[in-house]
């Protein structure tokens, strides 16, 4: 809908008045230069392209980059599933003879320390090393 046109006011019909006269006071060259410029300004504002990035051409191209780099930045912040690491086999023999595991395996063996005698165990193994025996 379009607003009811409201009645001008004295400013406005000055303000009209004398614009008429100043474009009849032109003579015909200058009126025709203006037109030229106006009709060359209004054809070049139709004809402006719009920018390069706005262009539906490039947007396959720039939708591909995005998702590689977003790709890429998923995979790179993802930690590794990978399985624990494997013990070194020299370093495990060192630190725990095979000795006990050979206690480890013998039933009678586990019934003792479950049956624990801190005193005794610890006694007998001061012997064993003050004698300097072994039982290899």
């Amino acid at each position: 809908m379009s607003p009811l046109p409201e009645p001008l006011t004295e400013f406005e019909r000055n303000a009209r008045t004398l614009l008429e006269e100043s474009v009849r006071r032109i003579d015909g060259r200058t009126r025709s230069r203006l037109n030229q410029a106006r009709q060359a300004a209004v054809t070049a504002a139709a004809a402006r392209r719009a920018p390069w990035w706005r262009g539906f051409t490039l947007m396959p191209a720039a939708g591909a980059a995005t998702a590689a780099l977003l790709v890429a930045v998923v995979l790179w912040q993802r930690q590794p599933a990978g399985e624990l690491p494997l013990p070194d086999v020299a370093r495990v023999s060192a630190e725990h003879p095979v000795e006990d595991l050979d206690l480890l395996a013998d039933s009678d063996a586990m019934e003792l320390i479950e049956n624990w005698d801190g005193s005794f165990y610890e006694w007998a193994a001061a012997q064993n090393d003050a004698s300097g025996e072994s039982n290899s």
